[in-house]
């Protein structure tokens, strides 16, 4: 078989990736909707022969709903509930088996309370060994960092985040789809014949990579609404991850989110302990440049930071987290929240299998009990109908009590997090439930309606 090149878009049958047929390819192990999407090959095509695996030529593919633990676990509990509902009914009319579908119900509420608490203690034993936290030694200085700054087209945007640049990251680039005028930094604009495996921010970033010079130990990566409120400098680590601090834009509900968001993610200070961090944020990261070279931008994903990390560490690099916030956009709509968490959803389902056995289990388990989060509500107003026949009733009431209060407590670490009262988080105490179902929705639309391409998430120029 001919060798690809790194420019080739194409999935291809080569000899490092098998035929779908064998059942080695990294998108398509053996997945149920390979086997019952006919929409390219017959089922007779998709039996193994000696004759056709011989010699399988060229293949192309393309999956967009690959399966995944995650989606199984949702849909049984989607069973779950709607069992329930058919057995609460069962009170008011006469409906066969129910005393069966109480007992399926019982043992799915304790399978989902089980899943949340464990993703909760994991959490928790995060947060708690997060207070021996302290910031790492600076090894680099600004003199030592590239900044690229990546963007479709926002100019405004763009320009309000270059003028806010210390004034010592002198190396400045603006990586764009189209032309742009921007004071104070480098435009480069990606050509459309460029081709990679790489789409959308991926192949802007690959482009980069291979097309501009670099002499700075590191790239400070950006985006287009990324203002750096500080830089210091960095330590010696491969990747350097800084902190985001969300801005209001317009919408209270979203705002609220990214303030339950960031106290969740306030567990982000263990990741450099850990085998490998559960995530990355694209918009204020550091990365070695012969790091960069050594892994390159050049996959499939829906989420390339992310990815890009679990790629690097596997590979040796060490990852660090700085305390400096970079301020960021809040998503200025409720749809752009939504189309933002199905987007990183559905990208870390599809590349879960860069993760350690274990890190997946726990991916999976963190994965459902965002989706589920709402039902916490439902939860403890239902431990008060709980028949007293129910295996377990007071500790299964403990514990809805239990995941009830801890989104109220990521809700607090993350008012904390934003440093301080203000009128403009304070509510969110108030509506926490209601923050807690509109920050999960979009992950569930993940779950259902998986994208099929990367969105980029709206950003304004108005002053927040």
């Amino acid at each position: 078989m001919p060798e690809h090149t790194a420019a080739d878009c194409d999935h291809r049958v080569d000899e490092d990736e098998e035929s779908p047929r064998s059942g080695e390819s990294r998108r398509e192990r053996l997945t149920p909707e390979w086997w019952w999407d006919f929409s390219t090959t017959s089922l007779r095509e998709r039996i193994p022969t000696p004759a056709r695996d011989r010699f399988p030529g060229p293949v192309e593919w393309h999956s967009e709903n690959a399966f995944a633990v995650d989606r199984l676990l949702a849909s049984a509990f989607i069973l779950v509930f709607t069992t329930g509902l058919l057995a609460t009914l069962g009170y008011l009319v006469s409906i066969p088996f129910r005393l069966h579908l109480l007992a399926f119900v019982y043992f799915g509420l304790w399978v989902l309370i089980g899943m949340y608490a464990i993703a909760t203690a994991a959490w928790a034993y995060e947060a708690y060994l997060g207070w021996e936290y302290e910031s790492p030694h600076l090894e680099y200085g600004p003199e030592d960092v590239q900044v690229r700054i990546l963007t479709v087209g926002a100019e405004e945007v763009v320009q309000e985040t270059v003028r806010t640049l210390p004034d010592g990251l002198t190396d400045r680039h603006v990586i764009a789809e189209e032309p742009l005028d921007i004071e104070g930094a480098t435009v480069h604009v990606v050509p459309d014949s460029f081709e990679c495996t790489a789409s959308d921010k991926g192949r802007a970033l690959e482009w980069a990579r291979r097309e501009l010079p670099c002499a700075a130990e590191f790239i400070l990566f950006l985006d287009e609404d990324t203002l750096v409120t500080a830089f210091d400098g960095l330590p010696d680590a491969d990747i350097v991850q800084f902190r985001e601090w969300p801005m209001f834009t317009g919408s209270y509900l979203t705002y609220w989110s990214e303030v339950l968001r960031m106290g969740y993610q306030t567990e982000q200070v263990r990741f450099a302990t850990m085998d490998i961090p559960l995530y990355a944020w694209g918009g204020g990261i550091a990365v070695r440049k012969s790091v960069e070279d050594r892994v390159t931008w050049d996959f499939e994903t829906l989420v390339e930071d992310t990815v890009f990390a679990w790629k690097a560490v596997k590979t040796g690099a060490d990852f660090e987290i700085v305390d400096t916030k970079f301020r960021n956009q809040a998503p200025p709509s409720i749809r752009a929240m939504f189309e933002q968490r199905r987007r990183w959803l559905t990208g870390t389902l599809r590349d879960e299998e860069y993760l350690p056995f274990w890190f997946r289990g726990l991916m999976t388990l963190r994965n459902v009990s965002w989706v589920f989060s709402p039902l916490t509500t439902s939860l403890v107003l239902f431990t008060g109908m709980i028949p007293l026949a129910m295996p377990g009733r007071a500790l299964f009431q403990v514990l809805a009590w239990g995941m009830f209060l801890f989104s109220l407590i990521w809700v607090w670490r993350g008012w904390r997090y934003y440093e301080g009262l203000s009128l403009r988080t304070l509510p969110v105490f108030l509506v926490y439930p209601l923050v807690v179902a509109v920050h999960s929705a979009g992950a569930a639309w993940g779950f259902l309606s998986p994208p099929e391409s990367f969105e980029t998430t709206e950003k304004t120029n108005e002053e927040s």
